[in-house]
């Protein structure tokens, strides 16, 4: 349901209100989306994954214990990146992607320039 121009002009006295309040914060809040927090979360479990990968494989001539600790910490790292992707969902996703190709237009004009040329076989 659409707003009422009363409701309108509400909208926008608050956001100038905040704009000249505290113009940090009206920034953050217009830079936030749903997203950022999963997207966040998502990259911290790749770390994850990779130091748990590279703690396994030093480890793995010490003791195989400290080997299973390592692949221990991937897993769980692993499942928290499966958890945020799904939390991200297809909307998600795809607004990431957008955004990535706004911030990198060469690659976004390269993609476009490969989807144009026939594929040869």
């Amino acid at each position: 349901m659409p707003l009422s121009e009363d409701e309108q002009r509400i909208l926008a006295e608050i956001e100038r209100n905040l704009h000249e309040s505290d113009p940090r914060l009206a920034r953050e809040v217009s830079e936030t989306t749903v997203y950022r927090h999963a997207l966040g979360s998502m990259r911290w479990s790749l770390l994850w994954i990779v130091l748990g990968l590279l703690a396994m494989i030093a480890t793995l001539q010490v003791h195989y214990l400290l080997a299973f600790v390592g692949f221990l910490v991937m897993m769980a790292a692993a499942i928290g990146f499966e958890r945020n992707f799904r939390l991200m969902g297809k909307a998600g996703i795809n607004q990431f992607t957008r955004a990535f190709r706004a911030a990198n237009p060469t690659q976004a004009d390269q993609d476009s320039d490969r989807a144009d040329e026939p594929d040869v076989d």
